[in-house]
């Protein structure tokens, strides 16, 4: 086995996942909850960029409610990054599962 020509297959693997970790930041997923009362972006590197409440979702008299929309609306944008992030890290690795990467 060629160690230069494995090296510079490693590099090349790095170089395509900065690539896709920068592509992954500027995708951006919507992950809802209560059909559509509570909404969140996020983008596909996790970073959440808004928070939308419908009005008729906001009960003084009933807090923990919208509370659990919110957290239902959270967890739901972060499995759609997390299955993007893993579709495009797929496409990096040739579908081959490395550890430590979290995808």
């Amino acid at each position: 086995m060629d160690i230069s020509k494995l090296m510079k297959q490693a590099q090349k693997m790095q170089e395509a996942m900065v690539k896709m970790q920068s592509d992954l930041n500027l995708q951006v997923v919507e992950g809802s909850a209560g059909g559509g009362a509570v909404t969140v972006t996020m983008t596909g590197g996790m970073e959440v960029q808004s928070v939308r409440i419908k009005p008729e979702a906001v009960d003084p008299n009933d807090i923990e409610t919208l509370e659990d929309l919110v957290t239902a609306a959270v967890k739901d944008a972060v499995s759609k990054a997390s299955a993007l992030a893993s579709n495009q890290m797929g496409q990096v690795t040739g579908g081959l599962k490395i550890p430590g990467l979290g995808f």
